[in-house]
């Protein structure tokens, strides 16, 4: 059934209303007239009064489809949606406006069953990406079903350089280019790094300002605004970063990155997270939030030391996660400050893989403007990712799993 169809229906109760409001200000209203008038929505279902108005107008009266209540002159903001609840029929798409702008108080409103919440003042455009939201979510649960959503099941993995140029940067975004183009899953790259970042560069795309306004604004995120915020690089990988100003402070609201986080899961199936490493001690929670955690270093005594302290660290705030040890740019023996047996022991694990030094390779992929996934698939520090790829998913490529029959068309029909 398409959302139009499901309005229609869901018109029929109600006394056939599609849309209401009740808002506390001319400016809100202006904002909203043109969104009525795209959908020809009736504008003298808009009246004033707030959340209070509106529980006691609904009480007498079904509730329509889409309801935009504006929540400025409430004392208990909390205590009143759960009391516009009880006089809304199931179904009803409500979306709030207010004047607090608390991420603790948008999530707050999440909890309680709102679609949305807004912080005033609010423009034209933020209002009909709510309600566009809020027809998403009308079609979601119709269209999905519980074998897709398994299917579906999402993964979060964290690549961190122990050590400034080890590589882990490289590493994430090879790996979420192969995620991406050649096992055909649905992929985000998010570089974290907001001032330094190099993951929408290694594409030759800008990053523009998509990770800055998203930690900026997090009321705002979800499915739609991470949709125009991302670059994309093709029809499965999208890539979230920025190049903010050096000037720019660069403390985050733990909550508005848990927040992204979560709306990232909701529309991806693999999130490679580029983390810096300056950032774990104060965000734990980005490794909480992780399902798994690779950790990239070399053979140096300074790397050496600083695994043992992440991985303490992770044993620490996150022990559910599982974590990875990625010895890169290794070289041969007595070319290294530490042997690969000394680095094992002070450890107390072994390496999961090892990728070797190949400079010239590198300054080669460098000057081809692609990455080495896609420049150099042949190579052995590829067919390294391609292990690494092959452990996020529990197999192998499409191309390498297909069998001869597949390959040349020829597979039985079921």
């Amino acid at each position: 059934m398409s959302v139009e169809n499901l309005i229609k229906t869901s018109a029929k109760s109600g006394e056939g209303r599609i849309f209401g409001a009740y808002l506390c200000d001319d400016e809100t209203t202006q904002q909203l007239v043109p969104v009525l008038s795209e959908r020809e929505w009736d504008t003298s279902q808009v009246k004033t009064g707030g959340i209070e108005s509106a529980i006691r107008t609904l009480a007498t009266i079904g509730s329509p489809q889409f309801l935009l209540v504006d929540l400025s002159n409430s004392i208990d903001p909390e205590e009143d949606i759960n009391a516009l609840a009880e006089v809304c029929e199931p179904g009803t798409m409500v979306i709030t406006v207010g004047k607090i702008n608390d991420i603790n108080f948008y999530r707050n409103m999440i909890a309680c069953g709102v679609q949305d919440y807004l912080v005033k003042p609010v423009s034209t455009d933020q209002l009909r990406d709510a309600f566009l939201a809020a027809e998403h979510t009308l079609r979601t649960p119709i269209e999905s079903t519980p074998a897709e959503e398994h299917k579906n099941k999402d993964k979060v993995i964290s690549f961190i350089g122990v050590r400034g140029g080890v590589g882990a940067s490289t590493l994430a975004t090879n790996c979420a280019w192969i995620l991406a183009n050649e096992r055909k899953q649905k992929t985000a790259l998010v570089d974290l790094d907001m001032h330094f970042g190099t993951g929408a560069l290694s594409f030759d795309l800008e990053p523009g300002r998509g990770l800055t306004d998203a930690l900026e604004n997090p009321s705002r995120v979800d499915g739609l605004f991470i949709e125009r915020a991302m670059i994309k690089e093709s029809e499965n990988l999208s890539i979230l970063g920025s190049e903010a100003p050096l000037n720019d402070p660069s403390y985050t609201d733990p909550a508005a990155l848990n927040h992204l986080l979560i709306e990232m899961r909701n529309n991806f199936k693999y999130v490679i997270l580029d983390l810096p490493r300056s950032i774990v001690a104060d965000y734990p929670l980005l490794i909480s939030e992780t399902d798994e955690v690779i950790l990239v270093t070399d053979l140096t005594l300074s790397a050496t030391r600083d695994v043992v302290r992440f991985l303490a660290f992770c044993k620490t705030v996150a022990p559910q996660v599982k974590v990875r040890v990625l010895v890169n740019k290794m070289s041969g023996p007595g070319l290294v400050e530490v042997s690969k047996n000394d680095f094992e022991t002070t450890i107390e694990r072994k390496i999961d893989w090892e990728i070797p030094l190949d400079s010239k390779l590198m300054i080669q992929v460098a000057k081809s403007g692609k990455i080495l996934a896609h420049s150099a698939k042949h190579s052995k520090i590829a067919k390294q990712i391609q292990a690494i790829c092959d452990s996020f998913t529990g197999g192998q490529s499409e191309e390498k799993s297909a069998g001869l029959l597949e390959k040349i068309g020829l597979t039985k029909k079921k």
